[in-house]
Formats: structure tokens, C-alpha cells, sequence
């Protein structure tokens, strides 16, 4: 047992150092998609990030491209605001395990009858959480990701994000968790970071950037 468990955190700690190398060391000529730095410009509209197109790649596409079946889940907000979402729970890029979420481009008029046809309600720390029919969840695989979340398994000190990502244009507070957001409009990105937490990437389209950027300046302060 003892070795094998040597083993084993052997494997874990290589794999976080062959991650971490590669935000350090300068760009390789070879396939780059994993990257979370590496954001293509297919139009001024949208972005490409990890071989996905927001706005028209599908959860179909990225459970090829991750190897991964998705979770589909809908949520309800307080504020009655309906989002239908795509979890991978264990994706390996780069080397590195980390967990996605994508929001699904869903009108407003099919979410709430999704919300209707829910088979199970469940209560959240931030609302409830639908369990969608399967005639929904197959409509949600087919319809567009407006956004994309990556959440690495490592944290990662402000100079090495500073380093592949550059200055941001603009660092807000939350009042309330003190957490700072890395704002990088041109890209569609919102880097969050917090004390000992680990970074959370948040990508959107860059015509959609200020669906982040308002609530956070309602709740929060600019700190450069």
C-alpha cells in the first residue's frame, strides 16, 4: 500500500509541475489548444478557447474534444433568472485535471418550459437546481456555449498569471468575499482570485463582456 501510494502522489505532483511549467516556459511550436492563455480571435465578436468557438461551438463538440460526458443541469437564481448549464467534472488538458462549466445559449421562452418539464427540484446555496427531462437535455447538447468556466486543480501566484495573461485592463473587489477580479475585455476573460482559493477563468464572448463586468461594479470596487 505504501508504495503504490508513493506512486501515486508521484504521478499527482508531475503532472502539477508540467502544468505549472508551461506557464513559465516560453510557447512551444506544437498543439496549443489546451492552453487557457491561448484565446483565438475567430471574429471581433467571439473568442476560441480550447479548440471551442463561443456562440457556436456545442456541448456535442466539447464532450469530443474533452473526452467527457457532460452534466446538464438548470438553475433557477432568486431573482427567478433560469441558466441551463454543462458540467465536466474531471477534464485533462495540458497535463492537468481541472473541472468546466458552460452555460447553453437556451431562449428564454424553451427554458422556461425546461423548467416546467423538471423532473427534480433541489435546493442550492444560491437558488434551485432542475433536473432537466431527457427530450431537454438532448436539445441543450445541441444548442450553442455563450460561456465557458475553467477551474484548475492548482493555485497559481499573481506573477505567473501576469506573465501568460498580461496586465489586466482593470482589477475589481468584491465588497463582500474581498476576492479580485483580472479583467481582460479584449479577450472576454475574468480571472478571479482569492486569498488561497484557486483561480476561476471565465470566458464569454468579448461583445458580451459587460454582462460581467456590471454586476460586478455593483458590487465591488475598482482597485487600479
Amino acid at each position: 500500500m505504501t508504495t503504490g501510494r508513493k506512486i501515486y502522489w508521484g504521478v499527482g505532483i508531475l503532472s502539477v509541475l508540467v502544468f505549472v511549467g508551461s506557464f513559465l516556459m516560453p510557447g512551444k511550436p506544437d498543439d496549443k489548444s489546451g492552453l487557457p492563455w491561448h484565446i483565438e480571435h475567430p471574429t471581433p465578436d467571439t473568442i476560441r478557447i480550447f479548440g471551442l468557438t463561443l456562440g457556436q461551438a456545442t456541448t456535442n463538440e466539447a464532450e469530443q474534444l474533452f473526452r467527457e460526458e457532460a452534466k446538464p443541469s438548470l438553475f433557477k437564481s432568486p431573482d427567478g433568472k433560469l441558466v441551463a448549464e454543462m458540467f465536466f467534472e474531471q477534464v485533462t488538458l495540458t497535463g492537468l485535471k481541472s473541472k468546466i462549466v458552460t452555460t447553453i445559449a437556451v431562449p428564454d421562452a424553451e427554458l422556461q418550459g425546461m423548467y416546467e418539464r423538471g423532473l427534480r427540484i433541489s435546493g442550492t446555496g444560491s437558488g434551485k437546481k432542475i433536473t432537466l427531462a431527457p427530450e431537454d437535455v438532448a436539445r441543450v447538447r445541441a444548442l450553442p456555449i455563450n460561456s465557458l468556466t475553467y477551474m484548475p486543480s492548482v493555485r497559481l501566484e499573481e506573477g505567473v498569471i501576469s506573465r501568460r495573461f498580461g496586465q489586466p485592463a482593470q482589477r475589481i473587489k468584491e465588497k463582500k468575499s474581498g476576492a479580485i477580479h483580472w479583467l481582460y475585455p479584449h479577450n472576454g476573460l475574468d480571472i478571479t482570485l482569492g486569498n488561497e482559493e484557486k483561480p476561476v477563468l471565465q470566458y464569454v464572448p468579448p461583445k458580451d463582456f459587460n454582462k460581467l463586468v456590471i454586476p460586478l461594479m455593483n458590487n465591488g470596487e475598482i482597485i487600479n
